[in-house]
């Protein structure tokens, strides 16, 4: 079983950028229902099929699965919801933390949140000078719910 433990942060300025290596993301979700996430993802020339299940407000069951490109493309295309999620991640680390960003284009530009992944829902760690409010428990940031409510339509 495979398990993601993970807190989320908005990002207050992008000092990050000066030390990160950044990638273009794009994904689809067939089921957006928290308990029983189903997303397809495109990273350069690479697919992976991903599902998931709330276990807590930290952590979710997890399992990846590569798949051949041509078929993602076609998943994404005729089976996901819309909009696609658009962005470009950032990935750093920290004292000894791996910590990525994630810059939203599209739907959701303007959206920039980042993300630290876990070994434990207890497990201490530094935070940088550019993360801003917690927003880990807040439902709008999970990434298959901006599909449901992209951010460009909340009120600021």
């Amino acid at each position: 079983m495979a398990m993601e433990i993970e807190r989320k942060y908005l990002v207050i300025n992008d000092s990050y950028k000066k030390s990160a290596a950044v990638n273009r993301y794009k994904q689809g979700y067939i089921s957006v229902d928290v308990n029983r996430i189903v997303r397809m993802r495109i990273v350069g020339e690479k697919a992976i099929l991903t599902l998931k299940s709330l276990v807590s407000e930290l952590s979710r069951l997890e399992y990846e699965y590569e798949i051949p490109l041509a078929d993602a493309n076609e998943i994404m295309d005729k089976i996901c919801r819309k909009p696609i999620i658009e962005k470009n991640r950032y990935q750093l680390t920290i004292a000894g933390n791996e910590w990525i960003v994630d810059e939203f284009l599209g739907e959701n530009e303007g959206l920039v949140v980042a993300e630290i992944e876990l070994k434990s829902e207890d497990q201490e760690f530094t935070t940088p000078d550019w993360i801003g409010s917690e927003v880990t428990g807040d439902p709008r940031y999970i990434n298959a719910n901006l599909v449901k409510n992209p951010f460009k339509f909340w009120k600021k």
